[in-house]
């Protein structure tokens, strides 16, 4: 790839940045590349190039990523069912939610919780 101008660069980091703190802070509702876009003051493509070039990564992966973390700290340290925290992430379909946090994860969601919670525990009694 060429080298990018350092104003083309300082650009795309901005429009990173600014798409990352959007989608950081409503990761829950319905994100489109297109909307973000619109809000960054950009075209798709350059925020797409952004995502690309100084993420390393795309606007749906980051999505993802952001989601699946917020998930797995729900179901680790709260009282809500896997339905309840797919909602809360942003996934209408818990058969989705539970199928991507899989695919991230490498377990089912309520797999996953009742590990951390049995190492909550056994960290508890080793306290």
């Amino acid at each position: 790839m060429p080298t990018q101008r350092p104003g083309t660069v300082r650009h795309r980091t901005q429009l990173y940045n600014e798409a990352v703190r959007i989608v950081e802070a409503e990761y829950a509702s319905d994100l489109e590349l297109d909307d973000i876009a619109r809000r960054v003051a950009s075209s798709r493509r350059q925020l797409q190039r952004a995502y690309a070039e100084i993420g390393d990564t795309t606007f749906r992966e980051h999505l993802t990523k952001v989601r699946m973390e917020r998930a797995a700290e729900l179901l680790a340290n709260g009282s809500l069912t896997v339905r309840e925290v797919a909602r809360r992430v942003g996934y209408r379909q818990p058969a989705q939610f539970a199928k991507t946090f899989r695919r991230h994860l490498g377990s089912v969601p309520s797999a996953y919780r009742a590990r951390a919670r049995e190492g909550a525990s056994q960290a508890q009694r080793a306290a």
